[in-house]
């Protein structure tokens, strides 16, 4: 059989994700500090892009329609640990603060422009426009001062505390091995051949270490760490001893065999429970900083005069830019090489493509929340009991959109509503059936039902898993017992056996 070569002719369509289009997508999925960032990126590598330093008109949609959003303008396009956490997380915390004093003084004319970021998507240029001239709403109280860290307050104490040099250095070395928590994780004979010294050396530091403050740091566990605590309030006494070597036992609410064990009785158990619930498990967690950021919502629903849901954008989520088109127009005049040439239009056609993007954004970001609101209307008018099931598959085919387009859009987005400030995702829960052939009920709204049988019971009258699924069924919920038992836990709510227990011991110590 002889082989031969041909040339074939054929056409066919694809669609090519091109990097620009998944960029796109990721914009979606961004949180409004992401996409502040990215923005930023751009402006400062792109000479055609700048922040618009106003912004006016967002839009605004009710329940009956759906306008298109005018973007802009001529450039528009405490909980108790003692029960439910006896393990301490050995995880680091988010990084500190920056704490520098670099440029506190914007008028120095040694110092250039800040080149970090602001913090707000509306915020104007950082700096001024005239060298050496500073913000006339620049006000120096607001500068964050440095926070005094766990190190810091604890290398204070060493210097005054240890006298020797040997001493203060494997105090610092034991320092070093502190988890944010305040926790010792050190092998001390590793210590030891480290410095050139004995393990007794070692152990006699960290008794001293341990008289510091904060109180019950440089422990190795939770129950050494109270009772740190303990001795240094002169509470530390065999009974309690007892208690934080059974701490297990003290999460499932077992007080009897804890009343046996200690040689108490349950009205002085719960005593000691009370004063052990008035310690701190994580004393080192007091000298670093939260690494929390503020959720910014993303849309604001609102009740009009009609009765009806207004629906709005929130402007401080918006990053709104400008693409510097008369500059471009300028400089292509001028006699530049192939090479700027070719800069300067992948420039514009990145700043374009930016603002389009923007602007595709923030309109499905409101479309969909607008139809959140249209189907859970019941929600923002009755409460989590009305919750209605509802999937992304629901949404998406309501406003014409992939299923996939509407989770990118749901996915760390905020939405302010008289309920309070809640996740797009919170309003998309599964389908629990109805026992009459009525429509089902939400997941989420079954959760607020079995917190609020639970809230309600009486130390007498304790509610098993099984007795929630027949009073959840006379009211026309058709549950499934472990899936009860599944939304109990999600809850961290425990067992009947465990509430009998603590609440029985409850009633005898105010009894």
């Amino acid at each position: 059989m002889a082989l031969s070569a041909k040339l074939n002719l054929r056409q066919s369509q694809s669609m090519v994700m091109t990097p620009q289009l998944l960029q796109s997508i990721r914009l979606l999925q961004f949180t409004q500090l992401e996409l502040d960032q990215f923005v930023q990126d751009q402006i400062e590598i792109n000479p055609l892009l700048e922040r618009e330093a106003s912004q006016d008109n967002l839009p605004v949609a009710d329940r009956s329609a759906l306008p298109e959003p005018d973007l802009g303008s001529e450039a528009n396009a405490s909980e108790d640990w003692s029960m439910n956490e006896l393990e301490v997380s050995s995880s680091a915390i988010a990084d500190k603060l920056d704490s520098s004093l670099d440029n506190v003084f914007p008028d120095d004319p040694g110092h250039s422009e800040s080149g970090s970021p602001a913090q707000g998507p509306l915020s104007g240029r950082n700096g001024s426009d005239v060298i050496g001239r500073p913000e006339s709403d620049f006000d120096l109280e607001s500068v964050i001062a440095g926070s005094l860290t766990l190190r810091d307050h604890l290398s204070e104490q060493i210097s005054l505390t240890l006298r020797t040099v040997s001493d203060r250095a494997i105090a610092h070395e034991l320092v070093d091995a502190l988890d944010p928590n305040g926790y010792l994780d050190a092998d001390f004979d590793e210590v030891a051949d480290r410095l050139g010294c004995e393990r007794e050396d070692v152990e006699a530091v960290l008794g001293a270490l341990q008289e510091m403050d904060p109180p019950g740091v440089f422990a190795s566990c939770l129950s050494e760490c109270l009772a740190l605590q303990l001795r240094r309030l002169d509470r530390y006494d065999p009974a309690m001893a007892a208690l934080l070597e059974n701490l297990p036992l003290l999460a499932k609410r077992d007080f009897k065999t804890l009343s046996r064990i200690c040689g108490v009785d349950e009205g002085d158990l719960i005593d000691m429970l009370s004063e052990i619930r008035k310690l701190d498990p994580r004393p080192g967690l007091a000298f670093e900083p939260s690494g929390t950021d503020a959720i910014v919502y993303d849309v604001e629903v609102r009740e009009s005069a009609d009765k009806s849901w207004r629906i709005e954008l929130n402007p401080d989520a918006l990053p709104r830019i400008l693409v510097d088109r008369d500059y471009y127009a300028r400089i292509s005049r001028t006699g530049l090489s192939s090479d700027e040439k070719l800069f300067m239009s992948e420039c514009l056609q990145n700043a374009t493509w930016l603002e389009r993007s923007l602007d595709q954004r923030a309109t499905t970001i409101l479309k969909v929340a607008t139809e959140i609101v249209r189907q859970q209307d019941a929600f923002f008018v009755h409460g989590v009991s009305a919750l209605k099931p509802m999937t992304m598959k629901m949404v998406a085919d309501a406003i014409g959109m992939h299923e996939s387009t509407v989770s990118r859009v749901s996915a760390n987005k905020y939405m302010l509503t008289p309920r309070g400030m809640l996740e797009f995702r919170y309003f998309f829960t599964v389908s629990i059936a109805s026992s009459g052939g009525e429509d089902g009920h939400s997941s989420e709204a079954v959760r607020q039902r079995i917190r609020t049988m639970i809230d309600r019971e009486s130390p007498d009258s304790i509610l098993s898993d099984d007795a929630l699924v027949a009073m959840l069924k006379g009211e026309g919920i058709d549950i499934a017992r472990r899936t009860v038992a599944k939304y109990r836990e999600g809850m961290n709510i425990a067992s009947s056996v465990q509430r009998r227990r603590e609440k029985r011991a409850l009633a005898v110590a105010h009894g």
